[in-house]
């Protein structure tokens, strides 16, 4: 199975994880199992909805490591994210970064994250309801570990080097808080009311340093396009896109998004047809928004654009665009260029 393109990643990382302790996917099977986790096999573990938490606690145990999380935070990076990594590479600063994040990444990603002021500048704040401490533990660590990780891709070391900066995590002091250090290298307070990311105002003008001005604007319209999308069509459609978009650079077919919403395709062309639409038709709409995006806002060639999308052939994707547009990819994007080559976007767009 090849699930949602950052749930893959973090798939991946884990059984090699599990490799290096000399530990076999088989062993990881039946210490699951054991504990009445139902999973099919080792490829749909990492998967498995509501239990993946529980999949990342047994695979800690195994290991023996208690830094496994925060590692595999440091392992995912902003290509795992697909679209809306392109998204975050294209802001101008942190504080666009972190308007993206709360719009666009609330639909696709866990933990949740809001944003509050406090005297001085910015708290954000991780939004997380499990069953146990140590399971909370577990998902704040690896959670803050990417933020880190991404951050760095984005703003190189300005960030966790800026006077103020903190973290506030609220559970006690681990044994291995040491890890911390290299994962987050930011000062951590342990015991607080809420696990959240300290801002002063001063560090949320720190720019990005792939920013592209004109690309920000329109990949945040074209963020807010799928956002309303999502939320505007019906729950199955809306779960279908949301798989799609989130599988960028891996494009999922069928069988592969029913797997990741644990249904069988037959229910899933069942309930499809039941909101008067087909897997066909919301791939289709999917591809065709990516690849307007691509062609907009990367220099990735037609053929680059055509295997991100899924497309074997690049003539098919050629073809598909025609269809939905009118016209080819490559007049497409030279009609933006001409359209836009004398825009000038204003500073706070």
């Amino acid at each position: 199975m090849r699930a949602i393109r950052v749930q893959q990643d973090l798939h991946h990382h884990l059984l090699l994880a599990l490799e290096g302790a000399g530990i076999g996917a088989e062993a990881l099977l039946a210490e699951l199992r054991a504990k009445g986790i139902t999973v099919p096999d080792t490829s749909s573990a990492v998967h498995a909805g509501a239990e993946r938490v529980r999949v990342l606690e047994v695979a800690t145990h195994l290991v023996g490591d208690p830094c496994l999380a925060l590692r595999l935070g440091q392992m995912i990076g902003i290509a795992s994210y697909g679209s809306f990594g392109f998204a975050l590479m294209s802001c101008a600063n942190l504080r666009e970064s972190l308007q993206l994040l709360l719009r666009y990444g609330q639909v696709l990603f866990q933990p949740s994250w809001t944003a509050r002021e406090y005297e001085g500048g910015l708290l954000l704040r991780a939004n997380l309801t499990l069953r146990s401490v140590a399971q909370q533990q577990l998902v704040t660590e690896l959670a803050f570990s990417n933020v880190a990780a991404v951050g760095r891709s984005l703003y190189g070391k300005q960030v966790e080097r800026a006077e103020g900066v903190e973290v506030h995590l609220n559970y006690s002091r681990p044994a291995h808080a040491a890890c911390y250090k290299k994962a987050i290298n930011v000062p951590v307070t342990f015991d607080c009311e809420h696990s959240q990311l300290l801002l002063p105002s001063a560090v949320l003008d720190t720019p990005v340093k792939t920013a592209n001005r004109s690309e920000h604007v329109v990949f945040h319209q074209q963020c807010e396009e799928i956002l309303r999308g999502l939320s505007s069509v019906e729950k199955t459609t809306a779960d279908v896109r949301q798989c799609l978009i989130q599988s960028a650079g891996d494009f999922l077919d069928i069988a592969q998004v029913a797997e990741s919403m644990h249904v069988s395709e037959r229910t899933l062309r069942r309930r499809l047809a039941a909101e008067s639409t087909t897997f066909r038709a919301t791939a289709e709409e999917v591809r065709d928004l990516l690849a307007r995006e691509y062609l907009i806002e990367t220099e990735l060639t037609v053929a680059d654009i055509a295997h991100l999308l899924g497309y074997s052939e690049t003539v098919n994707f050629r073809r598909a665009f025609v269809r939905w547009n009118g016209v080819t990819p490559g007049a497409y994007r030279q009609q933006y260029v001409t359209e836009n080559d004398s825009i000038v976007f204003p500073v706070n767009a």
